[in-house]
Parts: C-alpha cells; structure tokens; sequence
C-alpha cells in the first residue's frame, strides 16, 4: 500500500466520521432521552423568579394571556409571540397542556425556544399528549411539577394533573385532596384561578372524581374561573350550574389567544373581562 493510498483512505475515513458526527445532531438516536443543557431545564421555576422579579403594585388589575395546545403546530409559535408582544400591560402567558405531540423533550424545548423570546414570563401545565412515552419525566425534567401554585398579583394560581386517562382513571389523578388544599387557603391573594388541560366535563377526566373536583373549586373562596385546554377551540361557560365559569382556550392552530384581566370589585368580589386577539 502506498502512501498515498494510505492517505487518501485516512482522509475519506476522516470525512466519513465528520459526516456521521455532524448527522448526530440532526438524529434523535433516542426520542425518550430527555436530558439536556442547563438552560433547558427547569423552565417552571426559572419563568416564576422572573415573574417575582417584576411584582405588580398592590391593588393593580392583573392582565395576562391564556392559550394552549402547541402540540403540532410549531409554525404558529412564532407568530403568537410577536403578536403577544405587542400587547399592552400583559404581566405573563399560561398554556394549558399539551406543549408536545409525542411526550419528547425535543418537542419540549422546540416550544420553550420560541416562548423564551416573549417579553414576559409563561407558565405550562402538563397536558395528556406531554405523557406519551416516558413524557411525563420529560416534561418534569424540561419544565417542572406536575402539580403546582404560586401568587401573582393579588391572584393564586393552581396548576393541576387532570389527564386521568393516561393513568388507566386509578382513581387519584386528579389529586382532588392536594387541589382542597390549595384552593381552600388564598395565602394572602384576593382571588383565584385554577388551570388544568382536560376539563372535568371531558370523557378523559376520571368520572368518579368529577363531583370532588368541581365541589372543591365550587367552594373555594374568591374563585375567578378555572381555564382549560385539550379540546382546541374556545368555549365559556358554567356547565355544573354552581357558579364556577369554565373557559377553553384556542389551540395554536386556531391563531388565536384570549386576553384575561382579573380584579376585585368595590363589594371585593373577583371579577374578570375577556378579550380574544387573532393574529
């Protein structure tokens, strides 16, 4: 053998390992892996201390944008930013599950790459298709806890689990105790919201929890509305009659987004207006 030939076989090897290098991060060699740099974890807690860092005045009415269902619709997320950056007075933008189609982290991050270039914080709540495959650690790794709280602006927030389906309805998802719990104390707040993705009217929320559910939101003090996702097109209303109003929001692919602004009446009484933006 030459040394020429030897040569020139070292470099196609070289090139040949280069290709297969620089195809290793177009591949997904494993969809379940979830495991990523630092600034891709964690996003629930890291959009929270943003928000802390940016309270609002005591007594202010709190204004915020409700959407949901990105799964898919990836070419939607960039226009929806722009369009929410636009808007006046928005304090954050919640989304009401299902972030991803497949549960993979990528799909994730694809998502939280494109919010991450909003003005001003989001917060998630886990949906049924972020669960497919081993979907829940991802989401848990990429964003945080499945159940979770915290007060903004003179207003509680509850995120709950509510996608019984994809625990075979065991009975404990919704963890109904937990929600007692949380919406029985407002921890200093004048109101409060609560948001899930399946809503307790849906074939996929655990029948035998729904009456708990809806009694612990239906006593809870100061209660503005409950917001769900999961059936991509917007509806409002209070369909078990006990006073607790139930807003749907639009999926990503709808182009639209509802604007909530949430504040206390003279009589201190939660009261809210609604507007929805097409983008």
């Amino acid at each position: 053998m030459s040394f020429s030939t030897l040569l020139g076989r070292r470099w196609i090897g070289g090139a040949a390992m280069l290709a297969l290098l620089s195809s290793c991060e177009l591949l997904e060699f494993n969809p379940n892996a979830h495991n990523g740099s630092g600034d891709q974890t964690d996003l629930t807690a890291k959009n929270l201390a943003r928000l802390a860092a940016n309270p609002l005045p005591p007594g202010d009415t709190l204004r915020f944008v409700f959407t949901g269902d990105s799964q898919r619709f990836y070419e939607y997320n960039e226009r929806l930013v722009a369009s929410v950056n636009q808007q006046p007075g928005i304090s954050l933008l919640v989304v009401a599950g299902d972030i991803s189609d497949f549960g993979m982290a990528r799909e994730m991050r694809l998502v939280a790459e494109r919010l991450n270039k909003l003005k001003v914080p989001y917060l998630t709540v886990i949906g049924n298709h972020d669960q497919v495959g081993n979907g829940r650690e991802a989401y848990q790794h990429v964003f945080g806890p499945l159940n979770y709280s915290f007060v903004y602006g003179e207003t509680k927030f509850t995120f709950i689990d509510t996608n019984s389906r994809e625990y075979n309805f065991n009975g404990r998802i919704p963890d109904v105790p937990w929600l007692q719990q949380q919406v029985s104390n407002l921890q200093g707040a004048k109101r409060q919201v609560v948001m899930s993705h399946v809503p307790p009217q849906d074939d996929d929320f655990d029948k035998q929890l729904t009456p708990a559910y809806t009694r612990a939101l239906a006593t809870a003090p100061k209660m503005v509305f409950e917001l769900n996702g999961h059936r991509h097109s917007y509806s409002i209303g209070q369909p078990f009659n006990d006073g607790v109003t139930y807003i749907n929001s639009h999926a990503f692919e709808r182009d639209q987004y509802v604007i909530l602004t949430v504040w206390n009446d003279a009589n201190d009484q939660p009261k809210f207006r609604l507007k929805t933006v097409t983008f």
